[in-house]
This record gives structure tokens, sequence and C-alpha cells, in this order.
């Protein structure tokens, strides 16, 4: 036996002890489409600009501010967090617009669009975490059971992070026969967790998909992948535009801030409503996550320099993820959508709206949050200033 022979039995071996909620890294024929994608070179996935995915500055000082005991009172709220207690009554029947969304909490959105229903980012697991013992851990309930969902057409899939790929929820939908949208090499996860591969679709970005006569979309997001100890950025990341024959819907993932936004909207938009991530933002590291503000530039960029459509702010409220206070992201959002005069929608988990009807704008919030100091009230302008910013990792998965 060469020793190259005895390597390989040895690397089967180890990928035998690799814990489930690792995943799988692509191989085959899937990693020699991801070779293929003109995002890939050098051997990873290429952002649309220039990306840290890596923390600034000093560990050590970000360390004693995330891990100091006042800072971390800040970063949970100080009572239960008011989950909307008829979520399934409420989706029994059909939106009477057409276009009906869902907020789960997190990045999780049940989005029901001209007769079809698309759950993004679905996440009803305990922790974002490899591990049931270790990581960040929910701060308020899942809104109701998967099982009581009832039927989805097609589940969406932004990235392979933890937040945002559950291993929990992904076993629950094995046993029905929703489709999966994913980005390239996201499917080697699913598969090893049962799902079978005629239900995957696997996108590059710009890749269209048609499922129960909608379109699915993977357009470009400036963020990274990884799941295992290794991060060998083998697995794409995405953010989506969804079309039925009467409306649009976007969904950002995790992104920082880029100027592609204008050419999504303009080859796919404008839209109905945006899902976009306002959370989980700091200044240790940079460039892979919006502030509120890039948010709502985001926002204005998707739907043509023009205040159109609905926005509904997501990843937040549900996981501790970053140094920031918990309710900073929806305040901040408030404000940088009346300065602009953008409709936002601040549902509580579980709220069923209509993009067209009255939105939820109640700041439910404050009755369980620490005082909050509004920081970017400080100087003129602060609303649509670019701070570049990028995602804590406490589950190890990076």
């Amino acid at each position: 036996m060469t020793g190259a022979d005895s390597l390989h039995p040895l690397r089967t071996r180890l990928r035998t002890l690799r814990p489930a909620a690792f995943g799988a890294d692509p191989d085959g024929d899937r990693m020699e489409r991801i070779r293929r994608s003109p995002n890939f070179a050098d051997g990873v996935f290429q952002n649309p600009m220039g990306a840290r995915s890596r923390p600034s500055g000093s560990m050590l000082e970000f360390a004693k501010v995330f891990f100091r005991k006042e800072e971390r009172a800040r970063r949970t709220p100080t009572g239960t967090v008011p989950v909307h207690a008829t979520t399934l009554a409420d989706l029994a029947a059909p939106p009477a617009t057409g276009l009906r969304l869902t907020w789960m909490g997190h990045s999780s959105v049940l989005a029901e669009i001209d007769g079809r229903r698309v759950l993004f980012d679905p996440v009803w697991g305990e922790r974002c975490s490899p591990f049931a013992f270790a990581g960040p851990k929910r701060l308020h309930p899942v809104p109701l059971p998967l099982a009581a969902l009832g039927p989805v057409d097609v589940v969406v899939i932004s990235h392979d992070h933890y937040d945002h790929l559950d291993l929990p929820t992904i076993r629950s939908l094995v046993g029905t026969d929703t489709a999966f949208a994913v980005p390239l090499g996201v499917g080697a996860h699913l598969e090893r967790w049962g799902v079978s591969a005629d239900r995957l679709r696997e996108f590059d970005w710009n890749e269209t998909t048609h499922i129960a006569g909608i379109s699915l979309t993977a357009t470009p997001a400036r963020h990274f992948c990884g799941r295992g100890l290794r991060n060998q950025q083998h697995t794409l990341w995405a953010s989506w535009a969804v079309a039925g024959p009467e409306h649009r819907i976007y969904h950002s993932g995790d992104t920082g801030y880029f100027p592609g936004f204008k050419d999504i909207g303009a080859e796919h938009g404008p839209f109905d409503a945006t899902m976009i991530q306002i959370g989980a933002y700091s200044e240790y590291w940079p460039d892979i996550h919006m502030t509120p503000a890039e948010g709502m530039r985001a926002h204005l960029d998707l739907q043509g320099g023009e205040p159109l459509g609905a926005m509904l702010p997501i990843h937040w409220a549900t996981f501790n993820l970053a140094p920031h206070p918990w309710a900073e992201p929806g305040e901040w959002t408030k404000d940088a959508a009346a300065e602009v005069g953008q409709a936002v929608a601040f549902p509580r988990p579980g709220e069923p709206f209509e993009p067209a009807g009255i939105l939820p704008t109640d700041p439910w919030w404050r009755a369980v949050s620490a005082p909050i100091a509004h920081p970017w009230r400080r100087s003129k302008g602060a609303h649509t200033a670019l701070v570049h910013r990028e995602e804590v990792d406490l589950a190890g998965e990076r």
C-alpha cells in the first residue's frame, strides 16, 4: 500500500468521527461545479468586493468587552420577549393581498407569495451551535412548532452558518416533500442530513430556478461560510430574489453593504417587501454585516433609490451574537426609517403581516429592554454614513 493509499482510509475514518452538525465538505461532481464558478478563485469563493472575514483589532480587548458582566446584561432582554400568540390561527386564512410575511425570529421568515409558501433560513433549534450544551441560546421561543407550519413549497437557505442552517430543523423537514434552494456547496450538508438529491437545487450567483410557479434567483452577498473546525470557503453565500406572478420579495441573508444592491434592484426589483439583515454588527469586525443605517441604504438601493415597498428587519432579537445592546437594532432601524420616510414593519416574532396592508409598528422591545444610549444620533448624517461590520463567532464554527 502506498502512502497516498494509506491516507485515504484514514480520511474516511476521520470523516465518520466528525460531528453531524458540522455537515459535509463538497466533493466529486459538486466540487467540480464549484471550481468552474466564476466566483471561485485561488481555492475559495470570493466576495463581490473585498471583505475581511476575521476580527480586526485585539481579540483580548474584544473578549474583555464581550464577557464583561454589565455588557452581557445589555445584550439580553430584561423580561420575557412578547411572542405573537395566535400565529397558527392567523395563517389559516390566505393573505387578502396575495403576499404575507411572518417573521419567526432572527432570519427565519415564512413568505406566502401568490399562493405559494417559501420558508427562508428556518432555525427552530434551541442554540445556533454544533453543540446542544454550548453556544448562543434562544432569547425567545419559536412562535409555533415547525410541524404546525403546514406544507412549504420551498425552503431557501442563504448560507451555512449555524444561525441560518440548523441541523435539527433540516432533519425535521426531511420527512416532508418540500424542495430546497441553496447556494453552491450547501447541498453537501443537506445530503449528509438525509435530504435526497432530487429535492435539492444548488445555485451560483445570478442563477434562477422555477419551483411551484415562482422564480428564485441566488443574488450576490458580501459574507463568508463555514461550519467545521476548518473554514475552506467551499460553500457559497447568497441573498435571494423571489418573484411570483404578482409580487416580488428579497431576502438579504447575511451581508455587508456593497454597491451591488443597486444592480440586484435594477435586475429583479423593485420589491413589494425586503427582508434586510440589521443586527450582529460591531466595530471589531468590518465588512460582512450591516448596521441598521447600512441596511436602510441597501433597501433604498434595491428600490431604485426610492422609499418603496415595506422593509422587514431581520437577524436580530433572537440570539446574542454581537456587543451591541439587544434592542439597539430595532431602535436604530426605526430612526433610520423615519429619516428617509421608509415604511418598516416591526412585528413581534410570529406576527403575520401583509406589506400592502397595515404594518405592525409598535416598538414592542422597549417594554423588555434596558435603556439604550442611541449613539447613532450623535453626529449629523449618521444614518447614511457607511460603517463596516462583521459577525462574531461564538459557536466555534470558524
